[in-house]
Parts: structure tokens; sequence; C-alpha cells
């Protein structure tokens, strides 16, 4: 088996995401690329601890490349916003790959250099591309958030991540179908049990 992490924004939806791949054997959230050891949601959710929320893959190469994980990872979240995917705004929500093997690095780097000249998007590509630091498993209650509840994207993802004919989602658009929906735009206080507010 191998193993993959990346970093796009909520990591309940980017989970639901992989997990659907076949050849993914599990998936983890959690945290990457802080300085606190052993962060908790609420430490990161402060913006201090210079953690993103992540997600670590376990895959069988013999059944999923590499570039198939990056093909998921870039079809989930919109790489040209620093720091934020729509109305979640914090370095918690950068988008990211951190790469286990110098042949991911150069896969990585291959994959968003082509992506940047394909003209799908108009503005730079911000995504970073860096060697894997410690990951710090997120509490249970994160662990397939959306599988447990019967659910297959984030709030309304489907809609929120749809491009616009210039292949540029629309973001006001997205925080507008949000703020509709009551959909929290930021960290929520830690949630009690098993309840959660965003990921």
């Amino acid at each position: 088996m191998a193993k993959a992490t990346f970093a796009a924004g909520c990591f309940w939806g980017v989970e639901a995401a992989f997990r659907q791949l076949k050849g993914v054997t599990s998936t983890t959230v959690g945290y990457i690329g802080g300085t606190l050891r052993d962060p908790t949601y609420h430490d990161v959710c402060t913006g201090r601890t210079g953690h993103a929320e992540a997600v670590q893959v376990e895959y069988d190469p013999s059944q999923v490349s590499y570039d198939d994980l990056l093909r998921v990872f870039w079809e989930n979240h919109d790489p040209t916003t620093l720091n934020r995917q729509g109305p979640d705004v914090g370095t918690q929500y950068r988008s990211a790959t951190f790469y286990h093997t110098p042949e991911q690095e150069a896969a990585a780097k291959a994959s968003k250099d082509a992506l940047a000249k394909s003209g799908r998007f108009k503005r730079p590509i911000v995504t970073e591309i860096q060697p894997a630091p410690e990951f710090w498993q997120a509490e249970d209650y994160h662990q397939q958030y959306l599988e447990k509840r019967g659910q297959t994207h984030c709030h309304l993802q489907s809609m929120l991540l749809s491009p616009d004919r210039e292949g540029v989602g629309s973001w006001r658009r997205r925080f507008r179908l949000r703020t509709r929906f009551g959909l929290q735009t930021k960290c929520p206080p830690q949630p009690e049990k098993d309840e959660a507010g965003t990921g």
C-alpha cells in the first residue's frame, strides 16, 4: 500500500470524494503543516497553529495511481484561492499536496504545471507542494463524517464546486447559497460528543 496526503479546504467533503475511488483502502482526516504538536480542532480553528485540514489516503497502486488521486484533488476544490475555499477562510483551508516520495513530488509538480497551462483557471494556482511533515489524526467525530450521516457531499458541495463557463466557480454565488441555507462560514466552537459545525 502507498500513502498520499492532500489539503483542499474542509476535510469532510474531500475525504468523501477520495473514499469513492476504487483502490483507496482507507482515509483519515487530520491536521498537517503546523507548529503545535497534537493539535485539536479548536486549536486549528484559531488560525494560529499553521496547520491545514488534510486527508491522508492509503491506496493500492495496482488499482489506482497517484495521478488519479491528483485528479480527484484538483476536481474537488478551487486551487486559485489563497487560504480560502468559498466562504471558509483561514490558513487551515489552504490548498496543498504533501508528498511522501520523490515520485509523488514530481507527479504533483507536473500535474500542477499542466493544469496551469490548460487555461481552465484565469487566476494563478496557489497550491503548495511540500514534503509531508507529521500528520495528526483529527478527533473521532470528524472521521468519515459525511458517510456516517448517509451523505456523499459536504453541504451543497455539488453546487459549491461546480465550475462556471469560464472554468472557475463563482465564489460569490456559492457564498449566497451557503448563506441562504444557513451554512457556517468559519470554525464553530468545539462540538460536544458527536456533533460538529463545519469541517
